[in-house]
C-alpha cells in the first residue's frame, strides 16, 4: 500500500514545482524590466534637447504654428460667409442641410486648431516633454 501511495504523493509535488516556477518567470521578467527602466531612461532623460539648444527654432515654430492657426481662423471665417451666403439663395431644403453640415463641420476644424496648440504646450509641460519646455504653442 505504501508503494501505491508513493507516485501520487510525488506527482502532485511536481506539479506544484512546475507552476511555482512557471510563476517566477514572469515575476522575474517583470522586476528586470522595472530594474532597467528605472536605471536605463535616467541617461536618456538628461540629455538635452535640440529643439532647445537652438537658437531660432523655438521662436520659428511658434510663429509657424501662429501663421497656421490664423490662417485655420481666416479660413473658418470665409468658409462661413461663402456658405451663408449661397445658403441664402438656395432653394431646396437638402442642400440648405448640406451647407449647414458643411459649416459646421468648418467650425469644429477650427475649435481644433485653437485648442491643439494651448492643449499641447499644458499637457507637455505636465508630462515633461521636451518640446513643451521651450515652446509656447498658444496662438495668442
Amino acid at each position: 500500500m505504501s508503494q501505491d501511495n508513493t507516485p501520487s504523493e510525488t506527482t502532485p509535488d511536481r506539479a506544484n514545482s512546475q507552476s511555482t516556477t512557471s510563476g517566477r518567470r514572469p515575476r522575474q521578467a517583470a522586476f528586470i524590466v522595472v530594474v532597467l527602466t528605472l536605471f536605463a531612461v535616467e541617461p536618456a532623460a538628461a540629455q538635452t534637447n535640440a529643439v532647445c539648444s537652438a537658437e531660432n527654432l523655438p521662436s520659428m515654430i511658434e510663429g509657424f504654428f501662429q501663421l497656421t492657426t490664423a490662417l485655420g481662423i481666416v479660413g473658418l471665417v470665409v468658409v462661413w460667409q461663402a456658405d451663408s451666403l449661397i445658403e441664402m439663395f438656395s432653394i431646396t431644403p437638402e442642400q440648405k442641410k448640406a451647407l449647414k453640415r458643411h459649416k459646421r463641420s468648418a467650425l469644429k476644424s477650427a475649435v481644433v486648431l485653437v485648442v491643439l496648440g494651448p492643449l499641447y504646450t499644458v499637457a507637455g509641460s505636465m508630462m515633461n516633454l521636451p518640446l513643451a519646455q521651450c515652446v509656447d504653442l498658444a496662438p495668442w
